[in-house]
């Protein structure tokens, strides 16, 4: 099934009415596309706050570099402090940084995908129902 993405002409919204029936299958679309849109809402504020881990990272790493080699520095593991040698708190913070990334990373596919579905979802809802479904969101 080729859908292809295009506005409609004057002839085809008026063409459209306004007593389109709602179908079963069409219904379960809206719903979809509901839960989708609640879906990438949940993901975007997770995203934020793995942006907001990862630059955070990123000050530390700058902050330890200016750090005296001898130096033991405070790293947080859970809820507790330890001290660590530098080079090993920069090789676990080097870690922790690599696995934000990668969370990172994954939500932002997770939500490409998402997108994708809810398009194909407003392609075919919009040709159905035209002008009397809004799904902008």
């Amino acid at each position: 099934m080729n859908l292809s993405r295009r506005m409609l002409t004057k002839e085809e919204e008026d063409a459209v009415g306004d007593e389109i029936e709602v179908r079963r299958e069409d219904q379960d679309k809206i719903n979809k596309f509901s839960r989708l849109h609640s879906h990438t809402l949940t993901l975007e504020d997770e995203l934020k706050v793995k942006n907001k881990e990862k630059e955070e990272l990123d000050d530390i790493t700058t902050e330890l570099e200016l750090a005296d080699e001898d130096d033991l520095v405070p790293y947080k593991i859970g809820d507790a402090f330890f001290h660590l040698p530098l080079p090993q708190a920069q090789e676990l913070l080097g870690l922790s940084t690599a696995k934000i990334e990668e969370e990172i990373g994954e939500l932002e596919d997770k939500m490409a995908t998402i997108r994708e579905e809810m398009t194909q979802l407003k392609v075919e809802l919009y040709a159905r129902f035209g002008k009397t479904i809004n799904l902008e969101t």
